[in-house]
């Protein structure tokens, strides 16, 4: 399935020249996600945790808090991802669910373009399909082989538009973000996707991005958060969340590429790499972090509340951080 002017002659957007139509739709299509999405939106895994009634009134909570975009992990053991963000969309009233990310590997590209069309239908302008390559590591769960992520994400691009579908189309354009770290799945979604989704970076990996995508992709950067402002404290729950990604080669070597040495990203990951990766601090301080990537380049920050506790969906203190970043 083709987004709608992804495939127009992009590079005429904002160079002064006549614009293709396909061209000017994308940017009108990117505009609206930029606009629909907000400046703030919450991220989470806990919330999966949940039984299903639980879960409805956690993310009604969420919204009311004033977060304008729910974001959703698939990892091997989560949810699947349609039917979770279905459960979302029927929970809330205006809010956003977006896969962040739905797995290539788990499901073919027919499956996942017809999954698409159908939330899209169900909730015009509210669901936003993420999608991802994962890593390694997850794959080979999945009974997968990890290899070539640009071109087997091209490649499952290319499959999506060209996927069958007995249903109607849509009345809206469905809307699609690409993870991406580095630079060629950074181009490839400012080719082909409305916008891109970078989870565990630091603010001069925002920069970079910015820089890559050029000014019209929509940027929805993950920030992971600890509401705790004894440094002790509060590096300890974020080195428990952040270990797994410091061993993961993708997400170890993207911090390498902006700058970050191999004695920053090796064993538990050093002070400075840590306060980097994850904000920490009282309400001011978590806002001056995601108001930094906001100067950056990002359109959207979404903020992954994590405790020591990982079960623990973190309402307390993504109500009380709420009116600070509303204010961004």
């Amino acid at each position: 399935m083709q987004v709608k002017g992804v495939r127009g002659d992009i590079s005429l957007i904002g160079s002064g020249a006549m614009e293709e139509p396909q061209g000017l739709e994308l940017r009108g299509e990117r505009d609206e996600l930029r606009e629909s999405l907000g400046r703030i939106g919450a991220w989470s895994f806990a919330l999966e945790t949940l039984t299903a009634a639980e879960e409805r009134d956690a993310v009604a909570e969420i919204e009311s808090f004033g977060y304008r975009a729910i974001w959703l992990p698939e990892s091997v053991e989560s949810r699947e991802a349609f039917a979770h963000a279905s459960w979302i969309l029927a929970s809330t009233e205006r809010a956003l669910a977006v896969s962040g990310i739905a797995n290539i590997w788990a499901r073919d590209p027919t499956a996942m373009a017809n999954g698409w069309r159908m939330l899209t239908d169900a909730y015009p302008r509210r669901f936003v399909l993420g999608i991802g390559v994962s890593h390694a590591g997850s794959v080979a769960r999945r009974g997968g082989t990890y290899e070539k992520p640009y071109s087997a994400m091209r490649d499952y691009l290319d499959a999506m538009d060209r996927a069958p579908s007995s249903a109607a189309e849509p009345e809206v354009t469905p809307r699609l973000v690409l993870a991406a770290l580095g630079p060629k799945m950074l181009e490839l979604a400012a080719e082909r996707a409305h916008g891109v989704h970078p989870y565990f970076v630091p603010v001069e990996h925002t920069a970079f991005a910015r820089q890559r995508l050029g000014p019209g992709p929509v940027l929805a950067v993950e920030q992971t958060v600890v509401l705790e402002s004894d440094p002790s404290e509060a590096r300890r729950v974020a080195r428990g969340f952040a270990l797994d990604y410091l061993q993961t080669e993708n997400y170890a070597r993207n911090l390498k590429r902006v700058g970050w040495t191999d004695a920053d990203v090796a064993g538990q990951g050093s002070d400075a790499l840590i306060d980097a990766v994850v904000a920490w601090g009282d309400v001011d301080r978590v806002a001056v972090r995601i108001r930094q990537h906001l100067d950056a380049g990002a359109d959207h920050v979404c903020v992954q509340m994590v405790s020591e506790d990982e079960l623990d969906p973190c309402l307390p203190q993504l109500r009380e951080l709420a009116p600070a970043l509303l204010e961004l």
